[in-house]
């Protein structure tokens, strides 16, 4: 099965990018994974605070993938894989696609405005030739009329 691979955050691009997933995957037969990557948590001498700062990190991390994962459920019907890591998402998301053989493309969205996000200015600049997927970029300017149409 070909899966979309599509990394969420709280940024409007990242809905478009699910989205135009979405839609391609329900197009081609296929699925999606959402992946949630949280960023490491810088290292505070009270371990209980730490411990605070990481499990409110990972709680929405996971809220932010159970919204998108519920509204891809009901705008496609397509039940997505769900991924939340800690870590170097450049490398976090190398791994996944490694380890999975049947993810077919990197789905990321660019912002309507301003500089390329970080992973879209990794894998389209330092990285771009360690993908052994295609790397998508859709536009975040689009609209879903648009990203349906183009989709």
């Amino acid at each position: 099965m070909r899966i979309y691979l599509v990394v969420i955050d709280d940024t409007p691009e990242a809905e478009v990018a699910l989205r135009f997933a979405a839609r391609r995957a329900v197009k081609t037969g296929g699925g999606v994974e959402i992946l949630a990557l949280m960023p490491p948590q810088e290292f505070i001498a009270f371990g209980g605070v730490q411990a605070t700062i990481e499990e409110e990190a990972r709680q929405h991390a996971e809220a932010l993938v159970a919204g998108a994962a519920g509204t891809l459920f009901e705008e496609s019907g397509l039940k997505p894989g769900i991924t939340v890591r800690e870590g170097d998402g450049p490398k976090i998301i190398l791994e996944m696609i490694d380890n999975n053989p049947d993810i077919a493309a990197l789905v990321l969205a660019a912002a309507a405005s301003g500089a390329p996000g970080p992973l879209i200015a990794h894998f389209a600049g330092a990285d771009a030739g360690k993908l052994s997927v295609p790397l998508m970029i859709v536009p975040g300017s689009l609209d879903r009329e648009a990203i349906d149409r183009l989709s």
